[in-house]
């Protein structure tokens, strides 16, 4: 019987996960280097879907202390569905066992910044916030987000496929020029060119986010029929190279309008944002 590489990957959540990583990782804060590694390990650490850094101890040019200061509890999961720590989940929140860190340079305190997993096949290395820092690289070049997971990539596609996004019957989106943005593991996203997007039922807000190999992005509420839907659509005005055909498109949450692809309408997926 065939195996799908996705159950798989799920039947795994519970567990430490971890992948050696051949590129050269620095973390900063300002101007100065706290992290330089050559030894670095992509690691998901369990029920978390964004991985984090470990490298060796002796590749942080700081001093790594207990840290016994307030940790974060945990999300309630929502009934019926699996406890997963997604990226809106902090560092500090860690459901295997090790040693909580701060680290401490000449000029700055990161208070937990750091985690020592009990794991033998860590032994040696500590975890790193990411969001502690002001600056990751990978090899040269500036990375934002999170690590960049070798076995998560996207792919953008350019479709004449009709693509109707409505909620309640009041169309959001009409088109047959979107660009479909295929992500491993999260559902399609459909990006439209704003000519065909109903621009007046929307509304920019303060919320971005980031990610990864897409970019920053900038969101907008729908007003339909005297309902506001918070951030309910995005676009990203200034992307990175894997996401350039999508640049100043629109793309809205699936998981809470109907969608409808060439007369067929799609199902809603279930994520950490339905």
């Amino acid at each position: 019987m065939a195996l799908r590489l996705e159950r798989l990957l799920r039947d795994t959540l519970d567990e430490i996960r971890i992948h050696p990583v051949r590129k050269r990782i620095r973390a900063m804060l300002g101007d100065t280097t706290v992290v330089d590694s050559t030894e670095a390990v992509i690691v998901w650490e369990p029920r978390r879907v964004v991985a984090s850094y470990a490298v060796p101890v002796a590749d942080v040019a700081a001093q790594l202390i207990p840290y016994s200061g307030p940790v974060p509890a945990p999300p309630t999961p929502r009934e019926g569905r699996p406890l997963l720590l997604d990226p809106r989940v902090p560092f500090g929140v860690h459901l295997g066992p090790g040693t909580a860190l701060t680290i401490r340079t000449e000029t700055s305190e990161l208070p937990g910044a750091a985690f020592q997993p009990d794991d033998p096949d860590l032994e040696g290395h500590v975890l790193l916030d990411w969001d502690a820092f002001t600056e990751w690289l990978e090899e040269d070049e500036p990375v934002i987000g999170h690590p960049h997971d070798p076995f998560d990539r996207i792919d953008c596609r350019r479709s004449s496929r009709r693509v109707v996004v409505s909620h309640d019957g009041h169309v959001l989106a009409d088109t047959t020029r979107a660009t479909f943005l295929f992500e491993t593991p999260l559902p399609t996203r459909f990006y439209i060119p704003r000519e065909d997007v109903r621009m007046d039922l929307l509304t920019p807000t303060e919320s971005t986010s980031t990610c990864a190999y897409k970019g920053r992005a900038a969101y907008w509420s729908a007003h339909v029929d005297g309902e506001t839907l918070r951030d309910i659509a995005w676009s990203y005005e200034e992307p990175l190279l894997d996401a350039l055909p999508v640049r100043d498109q629109v793309a809205f949450f699936d998981e809470r309008l109907d969608v409808a692809v060439d007369g067929k309408r799609l199902r809603r997926p279930v994520t950490p944002w339905s």
